[in-house]
């Protein structure tokens, strides 16, 4: 599941109208808002990215909308790529082994793809 908020601006004298439009299109959740500056807040959610871009889509193309912007976003498969990163060894194991000698390994970007001449 994810979660996004969406900045939309508006023209102050179609602020009701649209906050009514945009509550009753079930495509978003309103929060909250400032009439006189013209913006408001909303929340999507989706199953995937996808899904989100097709919403926030929809919102930028309601009538009276000015602009529809992603501001913050909450991704449930980023979660699980962040923790497998946070949970990775990221040092090398050649890098921990005392009988190789730096002067032997050979970098080519990746450290964890390479080996050291002559061999393990």
């Amino acid at each position: 599941m994810n979660i996004s908020s969406i900045v939309v601006q508006v023209l102050p004298k179609n602020y009701d109208a649209l906050k009514e439009e945009l509550e009753a299109s079930g495509v978003c959740d309103y929060h909250f808002g400032d009439k006189e500056k013209g913006k408001m807040i909303v929340t999507i959610e989706g199953e995937g990215v996808e899904e989100e871009i097709k919403k926030l889509v929809a919102i930028q193309k309601t009538k009276g909308v000015i602009a529809a912007d992603m501001m913050q976003t909450y991704q449930e498969e980023l979660e699980g790529a962040i923790k497998e990163l946070e949970e990775a060894d990221v040092v090398p194991d050649m890098l921990n082994m005392d009988s190789v000698d730096v002067r032997d390994i050979i970098y080519n970007g990746d450290l964890k793809k390479k080996d050291f001449q002559g061999g393990v």
